[in-house]
């Protein structure tokens, strides 16, 4: 495993970071664990939020990653938990789980200044707009993200496959500085992250939490990998039945896609590392709690 190594060290903790928008990533799981390390490599100035034993896994040992895209790193990452955290940030990612999405508000809000962006990049459609509710005097974008990441052990992260897509944007009316925009889309492609700025980040949303609707609920049903619903058969029609569902209720939504929302999902899908599966299969299998009130209970 390759220890990450750069040049100039943080002030805070002793790791290497270059100058540049300093980002907070709140949720060290599969998604918010694989932004962070992507922008680490790439030099950006970054710290995450954890927990637990995950948490001293990370102060103590480094953030592991195991990725397709970019091999296995020893990462001396900055981490703390949300009490700890001191800094002001200009970019917060926020990757927690959509039941806990209300236990982060206190820290978003301490860790912004006047021009911070929240980025929110969860499964859950319409989590943006909730959560600019709830902070009203941040300023709250939404996004999504294409990514097959999951913690594979303590302090460990794993990314699979050649998919790392995050889509971002802002609501209609929302005010952001287009040269902040385009800054956080420099860093992300910087990192190896094929970043969009979205014309419709409704739109955009809708789209990923229709597709991860259909592929986790399908996973979950029938107890498979990826694998199995790429293949021709009751499975792969399954997927493509939910699919047609939220495309309908999109269409009743107003929405407008730009292709034939079945085409997009099987497209998205059929890319898929064969042995992966959702994270709300990982968790139910696991007894744990899960977002299947947002991907599946809400749709009906």
């Amino acid at each position: 495993m390759e220890k990450a190594n750069n040049n100039k060290p943080c002030s805070e903790c002793g790791s290497t970071q270059k100058q540049g928008l300093e980002y907070l990533v709140v949720g060290t799981g599969g998604v918010g664990g694989n932004i962070a390390a992507f922008l680490w490599l790439a030099d950006k100035k970054v710290t995450c939020i954890a927990r637990g034993e995950h948490l001293n896994a990370i102060i103590n040992e480094g953030l592991k990653l195991k990725s397709t895209l970019k091999g296995q790193h020893n990462i001396p990452i900055h981490a703390c938990n949300a009490e700890d955290y001191s800094g002001k940030a200009d970019v917060i990612f926020v990757c927690v789980k959509g039941y806990s999405i209300d236990s982060i508000t206190e820290l978003i809000k301490k860790a912004a200044h006047k021009n911070t962006i929240v980025i929110p990049i969860l499964n859950v459609y319409g989590t943006g707009p909730k959560l600019q509710k709830m902070i009203p005097d941040v300023t709250v974008l939404d996004g999504c993200i294409y990514i097959v990441g999951f913690v594979s052990d303590l302090g460990e992260i794993t990314q699979m496959g050649k998919i790392f897509r995050l889509v971002f944007g802002t609501h209609q009316g929302t005010e952001v500085s287009q040269e902040l925009l385009a800054n956080v889309q420099t860093d992300l492609l910087e990192s190896g992250i094929k970043a969009d700025l979205s014309d419709d980040i409704n739109r955009d949303t809708f789209i990923k939490w229709s597709f991860i609707s259909a592929m986790a609920c399908t996973g979950a049903y029938y107890n498979v990998p990826m694998g199995e619903v790429q293949k021709p058969g009751p499975i792969r029609n399954t997927f493509i039945g939910l699919s047609q569902e939220t495309a309908e209720l999109g269409n009743k939504l107003g929405i407008i896609f730009k292709e034939d929302l079945v085409q997009y999902n099987l497209k998205v899908l059929d890319k898929l590392a064969p042995e992966s599966t959702a994270s709300l299969q990982k968790d139910l299998e696991k007894g744990h709690n899960s977002e299947v009130q947002g991907l599946l209970f809400d749709v009906i």
